[in-house]
């Protein structure tokens, strides 16, 4: 998993550093849905041609537990082909987990608990800006560090698909 990372960081750095053109964000803002690991909503606000700030509010659970967070990215965004452009960035989320009450086959009774979310979030992905319509699609990769709930470095957990509104 080391490796992996390792090749990965030294793959960005090097599409970085030699493809340094102005990505041409075509709108100011963009709003739409992300899927994927957590599920959401999504906001753009694009802040120079090749720089812009992100939110997302994502859900996500299972029978045993849910949770709510708001995340907030700081991007790059450069040229790759046409309207393609890829993008990286990094932030932060805060939002919380709900683990629900539940019994296990043994029969013993777990209650209701709450626990805060905090972590350092990254993101690398590309967009397509479908050149006849205000839509734009993304397909993402938003690793994290958790502080709070199990302290620990998350890669693929997300992986994400957006869909949004340009204006």
């Amino acid at each position: 998993m080391k490796k992996i990372l390792q090749i990965t960081l030294v793959f960005i750095a090097l599409i970085a550093s030699s493809n340094l053109a102005n990505a041409q964000l075509q709108s100011q803002h963009a709003v739409g849905a992300r899927f994927g690991s957590a599920t959401g909503i999504t906001y753009r606000y694009t802040m120079s041609p090749d720089k812009a700030i992100e939110g997302i509010l994502s859900i996500q659970g299972n029978s045993e537990s849910s949770r709510f967070r708001l995340v907030g990215l700081y991007e790059n965004h450069m040229p790759l082909y046409n309207d393609f452009t890829w993008f990286w960035g990094f932030g932060g989320s805060v939002g919380s987990y709900t683990h629900k009450a539940y019994t296990n086959a043994q029969g013993d009774r777990f209650d209701k608990y709450y626990k805060l979310a905090l972590s350092i979030d990254g993101i690398v992905g590309a967009e397509y800006k479908i050149p006849q319509a205000p839509l734009a699609l993304s397909l993402d990769i938003k690793p994290y560090f958790d502080f709070l709930e199990e302290s620990g470095f998350r890669i693929w957990d997300g992986v994400g698909f957006s869909i949004r509104y340009t204006f």
